[in-house]
């Protein structure tokens, strides 16, 4: 498995993306652009996932990665939210509802997998630590 080096090759990133931009598309017609606060509510949290999906992966720092990832899964979840109020004002109908929010459940899951890899370096990573720290430690007292 090669080194992801950029944020735009991360497939979580990708989704998101795409996801910001059905949301942008939905949140278009007159009725719904006209509720400024829930468009830009929805809108604002879209652009938070791929947002902080990018700004974590640059800090270049596991631990501060997925505290970014899981920012972004929260603002999933508030869009997620948000769209179940949009189908109770009527702004969207059952069906597209259903639509978008298994859009939104698969942005989710990869973020979530996305968060479990991360956090499985960081474990992986402290174990490497740990054991080199325990060595160094041996060595000293030998």
């Amino acid at each position: 498995m090669s080194k992801v080096e950029r944020f735009e090759d991360l497939i979580a990133w990708q989704k998101a993306r795409a996801f910001a931009g059905v949301i942008r598309r939905l949140t278009e017609p007159p009725r719904f652009s006209r509720d400024f606060k829930l468009r830009d509510q929805i809108w604002d949290a879209a652009i938070s996932i791929m947002s902080n999906i990018a700004e974590g992966f640059e800090r270049n720092r596991l631990g501060e990665f997925h505290q970014y990832l899981s920012i972004a899964k929260a603002s999933c979840a508030e869009v997620r939210s948000c769209l179940y109020l949009a189908s109770d004002v009527e702004y969207i109908d059952d069906a597209t509802l259903r639509v978008v929010l298994s859009q939104a459940e698969e942005v989710g899951r990869v973020l979530g997998g996305l968060r479990r890899s991360v956090y499985s370096q960081m474990r992986d990573k402290e174990k490497l630590r740990t054991q080199h720290s325990g060595l160094r430690t041996r060595t000293r007292c030998s």
